[in-house]
């Protein structure tokens, strides 16, 4: 039994006939001014107003969008699985061109460390693929490699841990989330299990200001949620896949959290509190 009724969820912006069409949003990010962007699958930038009254395409990769993340001067950093690149909306120009895809196969999520200057990027591989899973690439300029080469198995969501010590990284193909520690040069430590039997196919993360941590799943479509010191539990679930219909990423505003949903065209809203 979840936590949450379904009733707690309703749809923030339905993108079924709206021009552009919000094509299977994979990513969902929350900007500073409160607006919820997504990708799609025509590679497309979209920007859904605060109360999701409207949307504006702010520009296209033509690819396959889908990890989404700003830094604090309001550029997007947008992971394209067709160009297997991770490329960046710039604030200043409204430009959006590709940024960094030295060795990455299947650039899948970015984490943006403003503090230490990096961007650090999952790299899915495809499924059973098990290799290196995060990339890291100077924000600045854009050069990077591998940086954590422990094996994974198709890394997907990430979020930084709330103290910086490290990162959070889906594991989907293990059904677990994983935790990579940050060494104080700067290099990745030994994973560890942070959570697991998330079944069956965990996708995106995101963590609240209290240090809950929650994990969406592609399969079934359900949302689980861990809050520090608790255990694992079903927060919202979907049964028939239309209200939450395979949601991929998730991000939080307030008592908020918004999925995308690559099963269908539109972005879900879940009253937190309810």
């Amino acid at each position: 039994m979840s936590v949450l009724p379904l009733t707690a969820a309703r749809v923030f912006f339905d993108g079924l006939f709206t021009e552009p069409r919000l094509a299977h949003p994979e990513g969902v990010a929350v900007h500073a001014d409160g607006s919820i962007w997504c990708g799609t699958e025509h590679g497309e930038l979209i920007r859904i107003a605060a109360d999701g009254s409207s949307h504006k395409l702010m520009g296209s990769t033509e690819g396959f969008a889908l990890g989404l993340a700003f830094d604090p001067a309001g550029n997007c950093y947008v992971c394209d699985l067709k160009h297997a690149a991770v490329f960046r909306y710039e604030a200043s120009t409204g430009s959006l061109t590709k940024f960094a895809a030295s060795g990455i196969l299947v650039p899948n999520f970015p984490v943006v460390d403003a503090a230490r200057g990096w961007l650090y990027v999952s790299d899915s591989r495809g499924n059973h693929n098990i290799g290196p899973g995060i990339f890291r690439y100077d924000l600045k300029t854009g050069a990077g490699g591998v940086w954590s080469s422990a094996p994974m198995d198709f890394a997907n969501g990430m979020a930084m841990a709330l103290d910086g010590s490290g990162l959070y990284v889906v594991e989907s193909d293990r059904a677990q989330v994983s935790f990579v520690p940050i060494n104080a040069d700067g290099s990745a430590g030994t994973p560890r299990v942070a959570i697991a039997n998330t079944t069956n196919v965990p996708d995106g993360l995101a963590i609240g200001t209290d240090g809950t941590i929650y994990v969406s799943c592609y399969e079934p479509s359900r949302i689980y949620r861990q809050r520090p010191g608790g255990k694992l539990e079903i927060l919202i679930e979907d049964p028939a896949a239309t209200l939450m219909a395979h949601p991929t990423n998730v991000a939080i505003k307030g008592n908020r959290l918004y999925s995308a949903n690559l099963g269908r065209w539109h972005i879900t809203e879940i009253d937190l509190g309810a």
